[in-house]
């Protein structure tokens, strides 16, 4: 699952959805591009899930890729 995600400047935001979006049932791992703009989640997790945990840690979600 690939997903657009606005408001991501430093390693602090890249620390901050790693934890939240690594912390949720199915995850197997998460990579952030800053300069992309995208979070990049692998396994098999619930997408609303992983959407509300990036919301939660403070970031906007564009879209799913």
């Amino acid at each position: 699952m690939v997903l657009e995600v606005s408001g991501m400047s430093c390693g602090h935001c890249v620390a901050a959805i790693t934890t939240a979006v690594s912390a949720l049932p199915g995850v197997d791992g998460v990579d952030v591009d800053l300069g992309g703009g995208t979070v990049r989640v692998s396994g098999p997790p619930d997408a609303a899930q992983v959407m509300a945990a990036i919301e939660d840690a403070g970031y906007d979600v564009a879209s799913a890729a």
